[in-house]
């Protein structure tokens, strides 16, 4: 059995529903993860919506909520956990990377 490479909580997932239906953004949205360079550890993890498949893509489906990851990111995120939290100083996505080796109080910037 192929792992996923990210992997979404219930919670995360009803808050993507939530966003979606809140903005108006069609159930065709699929939310995008990419590493991007930057952030205090080096690397940092960009969330964004989109409607574009673009090549090589890993899709997966919660729900109907979709993810894409593509292939370069995929690499340093496989095994990931997107949880959405509710905490004191408010809520948010949190990033859970097995693969970071540091990561800093963002919650969305690590080195691996």
């Amino acid at each position: 059995m192929n792992e996923s490479v990210i992997t979404l909580t219930p919670p995360a997932v009803e808050m993507v529903k939530r966003i979606r239906a809140k903005d108006g953004l069609s159930k065709g949205m699929r939310c995008r993860v990419a590493v991007v360079g930057g952030g205090c550890s080096g690397s940092a993890i960009r969330w964004i919506s989109t409607t574009r498949r673009r090549s090589g893509d890993e899709i997966v489906e919660y729900e109907g909520v979709q993810v894409g990851v593509d292939p370069t990111s995929a690499q340093y995120l496989r095994g990931i956990e997107i949880d959405y939290v509710n905490s004191l100083s408010g809520g948010g996505f949190k990033f859970i990377n097995p693969n970071a080796k540091h990561t800093c109080g963002c919650g969305s910037s690590f080195s691996a």
